[in-house]
């Protein structure tokens, strides 16, 4: 697989059926001057003698990789493909059964689980985009188009915007996903705009909407070829996923003409949302929402190690096992061709290099419903960044807030 080099900011010229995503073979140069090691942005942050999140790390891409045993970036097909086979079996004998008994007292506990087992999909075909899921191009393509067509995500569309999310984490205007709002933009959005970004539960409904028309400030759509998220090389691919797409709406227009709208309802198109939800919950809260201020980069102070030490691990109980350990996710942005069973393993070995810059996650019951309160104050809190600053960090909007409890009153 053709690497990244530098800051990881090369964009593919050929076409390549496999996401060509990784870390950068030399990391650069971050800034040679200690005095760095105190610095924090003018924004709210002060400077202290306790640990920095924005100082330059002491360590190098290089001494991480070094650190994570050999055996953990082999890739696996066939392990990677019993994944599939379980998840693929599980969803299907999840619908029988609902249909099968098809009382309200089922529904409600099918939805839940049925949604999570479509992230559960999701992840598995986000690992065939990273190349993580086999060393076949090919393989990884057919894989994830089937995967993620059947849960309605155009596969090369938006396996090339999270391309750009993984090259340009952490940097304020060039991520792609749940990036933060500079204040300017903010102040232009009308109040229901600010209401559906900031408040519970439109924000965890968000999905299809961006890959439709993406986030607001950034133009264009997953399902465009002409999209200036592709390069000219690209559009074929888009194209054969925007296809794949619309063939799952049409199997779901005919399976609805068959056994009935509202049980295609109630077996594909709830579950659907809760997918959404998932996915929407757990992207967020690998970016936002620690309990200490994280920074976000521009300019010169931005490099792949630093954006990459900015994501946070999350533990999410029982349900690390079903979604495939996604909630493992520093490792996953600084080496994303690390396969998803191996990535617990790899972060036990970097977290000695890492030290501070490594967050350990709260652990989490049964149901990770602790999670719930970081996501809830980091969408009271964290709204929008300065304008100037290469390194920011959130800033609130109290006004926001107060309009939001008179409209309550």
């Amino acid at each position: 697989m053709k690497k990244t080099k530098g800051n990881g900011n090369a964009h593919l010229q050929k076409r390549d059926w496999g996401l060509n995503v990784s870390a950068p073979l030399r990391e650069a140069p971050v800034n040679e001057q200690l005095e760095e090691l105190g610095a924090f942005a003018s924004d709210g942050v002060e400077s202290s003698n306790e640990f920095n999140p924005s100082s330059p790390p002491p360590f190098s891409l290089g001494e991480i990789r070094a650190a994570i045993p050999k055996h953990c970036w082999i890739k696996n097909p066939w392990r990677s493909m019993s994944y599939v086979v379980r998840d693929v079996a599980v969803v299907l004998g999840l619908a029988a059964t609902a249909a099968y008994f098809n009382n309200w007292v089922v529904w409600p506990i099918y939805w839940a689980a049925q949604g999570t087992m479509f992230w559960a999909l999701f992840v598995l075909g986000h690992d065939c985009g990273h190349g993580s899921f086999s060393n076949n191009p090919k393989l990884n393509s057919v894989v994830g188009h089937l995967l993620h067509s059947s849960i309605l995500v155009p596969y090369h569309g938006w396996r090339i915007s999270h391309r750009t999310h993984h090259q340009n984490h952490g940097h304020v205007e060039n991520d792609e996903s749940w990036h933060p709002l500079s204040e300017k933009i903010y102040r232009s959005l009308d109040d229901s705009t600010r209401i559906l970004r900031f408040t519970v539960p439109f924000p965890m409904l968000a999905y299809p909407f961006y890959l439709w028309a993406r986030s607001p400030g950034k133009k264009g759509s997953h399902f465009d070829p002409n999209s200036d998220l592709f390069l000219p090389n690209e559009r074929k691919d888009v194209m054969t996923s925007t296809l794949c797409w619309t063939a799952m709406v049409a199997l779901l227009v005919g399976l609805s003409c068959v056994v009935g709208p509202i049980q295609i309802l109630k077996l594909y198109v709830v579950p659907y949302w809760i997918f959404v939800m998932w996915l929407d919950l757990v992207t967020y809260l690998h970016h936002h929402g620690h309990e200490d201020k994280l920074p976000w980069y521009r300019g010169k102070e931005w490099s792949y190690l630093r954006g990459g030490l900015t994501t946070v691990d999350r533990d999410y109980g029982l349900i690390n096992n079903v979604h495939h350990d996604i909630g493992t996710h520093v490792i996953h942005h600084l080496f994303p061709q690390i396969p998803h069973y191996n990535l617990v393993e790899a972060t036990e070995a970097a977290k000695p290099v890492l030290g501070k810059y490594y967050r350990e996650p709260k652990k989490s019951g049964p149901l990770p419903f602790h999670l719930i309160g970081n996501l809830l104050r980091s969408m009271k809190s964290d709204h929008y960044v300065s304008d100037t600053g290469d390194i920011v960090y959130y800033q609130t909007d109290p006004h926001f807030n107060g309009a939001l409890r008179k409209k309550s009153e």
